[in-house]
């Protein structure tokens, strides 16, 4: 029923076309939630805009430990920290904890590695402004894809590391490799495959899908913090989110995969709205409150 309706409202249009004639479309969630409704959450919005470091502080009026680095969605090509506050906004309620959303340069104009260095340079220097507190990633579709890549080059890089690490339905494989493209291509009421290979080139740039830096499933994934993935078993985006989770238990790793049935890609978006998005979103706050909690110092657990 969930996902008849939003055949409904989208009518299976072709989004990759859609976003070579209009990158800059709301195509799916529309304009940016008012700092009024940000305010009847009981949280403060205040911008930050940088030479390095651009986004959004979402803090509780008594925040507690910890911090969430958000990282928006939008097939790399649209949307805002603004235009995810519902999520955003719910993990700072539910957590208690200070969430600052992250926004970073957008393909076709600006395409490979900027996006990337963009929330690399947004960790860094959260890293620095929280002065040791912990931090965890979390981040939806494109953006679930670029908070695992940046949980690899934290590790790979020696800086400390997250907490945990949350995707919404993260897009792990630009190559497009996943058995549920297949599978599912009839079933997912929002994309078809061949979106993946009209939305993947404007981000790539000169670089080959699989290369690990924009496709984590094809990383080396030992050595990451607890991960959460939540998909829906009906996109086509499912094995992203298998893979990786399969990958990470094989390298002895940490991972929850939690698969939601009858609801659409990032679901958790329509959270004011749909019991089901609520349900992904207070389980999502209850992984990273449990390890903002456990972390006392990076690298440090009790």
């Amino acid at each position: 029923m969930f996902n008849a309706g939003v055949r409904i409202l989208v009518r299976r249009r072709n989004w990759g076309n859609l976003a070579l004639v209009s990158r800059r479309a709301r195509v799916v969630f529309g304009a940016p939630w008012p700092y009024q409704w940000i305010a009847r959450q009981g949280l403060e919005c205040r911008c930050v805009r940088t030479e390095r470091v651009n986004g959004e502080w979402l803090v509780p009026r008594q925040p507690r430990h910890g911090t969430i680095l958000y990282i928006h969605g939008g097939g790399f090509v649209s949307c805002s920290a603004a235009t995810h506050r519902p999520i955003t906004a719910s993990l700072a309620r539910r957590t208690r904890a200070a969430v600052f959303s992250a926004n970073y340069r957008l393909a076709p104009e600006v395409p490979f590695p900027a996006a990337l260095d963009d929330v690399v340079a947004t960790y860094e220097w959260l890293v620095s402004e929280t002065r040791g507190s912990p931090v965890a990633i979390a981040g939806d579709s494109a953006g679930g894809g670029l908070a695992l890549s940046l949980a690899v080059h934290a590790r790979d890089a020696g800086l400390p590391a997250p907490a945990c690490v949350v995707g919404f339905s993260p897009w792990t494989d630009l190559a497009g490799r996943g058995a549920s493209l297949r599978e599912n291509d009839g079933r997912d009421p929002m994309f078809r495959p061949e979106n993946i290979p009209a939305f993947a080139p404007l981000y790539l740039g000169r670089i080959s899908a699989d290369d690990p830096r924009v496709s984590p499933v094809y990383a080396d994934l030992r050595g990451l913090p607890p991960l959460l993935l939540q998909v829906a078993s009906t996109e086509l985006l499912l094995d992203d989110s298998r893979r990786v989770h399969d990958r990470v238990i094989a390298a002895g790793g940490e991972s929850q995969l939690s698969i939601y049935d009858d609801v659409h890609h990032v679901w958790q978006m329509l959270t004011p709205f749909v019991p089901e998005a609520r349900l992904a979103l207070g389980e999502a706050a209850a992984f990273i409150d449990r390890h903002l909690a456990h972390r006392t110092t990076w690298g440090a657990t009790t």
